[in-house]
């Protein structure tokens, strides 16, 4: 098959992943084989093939916002010609005590999709059984592929952060999961107040019907009640915390994030203002999301690169070209 692979030995360079030939996956039990019909590409699989995050394996084809068609080991529940999608999460031990007591997604033994085992960059993929999801029929296969990750995250990041219906809401950054979770808190009647550095995402936001939108380093006009970051910086997190209320809670949505830099504790934390990391998600947050995308009819802005354009697909998430999200099409 042809794939996508990140491979420090092959890479050329001015490229972040080698493109051709590699191995069709074999089917293992408990798992199925898809052949790949759209894959969202995602910051985090910047980190990943840029080196921000440690190699687990020597190579490994990256992507896993995937939404795939079942080709091998159907089950009862996924027939074969089903649609389903696959996120970050591949998998868990179901034994550790994080399983054993509904927190999976801090399992001890995790498998990462496209970290760990190899994602959706490719024309086939093996994933588990017990770790696919139905996706809604009303939407394409490009337009559902960012929902499984970029959306799921940052649902799962406005239930850390504990948002209520009618609260007062900054999202700190704004690519694709900020787009995809405003509309979340606009179905929950909340005020969004968005800081953004580059026009195109001001704009953007401003499109989707923000209450209130400001450059880098601007204020909110009022005190937040919670606040998302979706910058790999520690210097947002900072802005994030200075605009919220006592009381109040940021939680940061990142796999990565550079150094948090030295702060007043009784100007900004204390208070009880909190600051929470988000982790992975679990299968709950995926199902209760993406029923929630379907009750709310979501149809993402997606750019469509091609597998053999994967390298300029992953730079244009770097460089911010587009506003939305960045799928590739095999």
């Amino acid at each position: 098959m042809k794939a996508a692979v990140y491979d420090p030995q092959r890479v050329k360079e001015g490229q972040l992943v080698d493109i051709g030939d590699a191995p069709r996956p074999e089917l293992k039990d408990g798992h199925m084989l898809l052949r790949v019909l759209a894959c969202g590409v995602c910051r985090t699989d910047l980190h990943i093939t840029e080196g921000d995050l440690a190699a687990l394996c020597p190579t490994i084809i990256p992507g896993h916002q995937i939404v795939g068609e079942v080709v091998e080991g159907a089950t009862l529940d996924f027939p074969l010609g089903t649609r389903v999608g696959v996120s970050w999460m591949g998998g868990v031990d179901g034994d550790c005590w994080y399983c054993r007591n509904h927190m999976e997604n801090l399992c001890n033994h995790p498998t990462f999709t496209g970290y760990s085992v190899n994602g959706g960059y490719a024309e086939f993929v093996s994933v588990r059984e017990d770790f696919a999801f139905r996706l809604p029929d009303e939407l394409e296969d490009a337009q559902v592929a960012p929902l499984l990750c970029a959306g799921i995250i940052g649902f799962r990041s406005l239930r850390v952060a504990g948002v209520k219906p009618g609260e007062k809401v900054g999202l700190f950054g704004f690519g694709s999961s900020a787009a995809l979770a405003i509309e979340v808190l606009q179905s929950w009647k909340c005020q969004v107040y968005v800081v953004t550095r580059g026009q195109s995402h001001r704009d953007f936001a401003t499109s989707l019907g923000a209450t209130w939108v400001g450059e880098e380093d601007a204020v909110p006009p009022t005190l937040l009640d919670r606040a998302i970051t979706f910058a790999p910086s520690g210097k947002v997190v900072l802005s994030a915390l200075s605009s919220l209320r006592k009381g109040g809670v940021v939680a940061i949505n990142a796999i990565h994030l550079d150094q948090m830099p030295a702060f007043d504790y009784d100007k900004l934390l204390w208070g009880e203002r909190q600051i929470r990391s988000v982790a992975n998600m679990t299968r709950d947050d995926a199902r209760d999301f993406l029923e929630l995308a379907r009750k709310l009819k979501f149809r993402p802005h997606v750019t469509i690169f091609s597998l053999d354009d994967a390298n300029k697909a992953l730079l244009a998430v770097k460089n911010e070209n587009d506003s939305g999200s960045v799928v590739i099409v095999p």
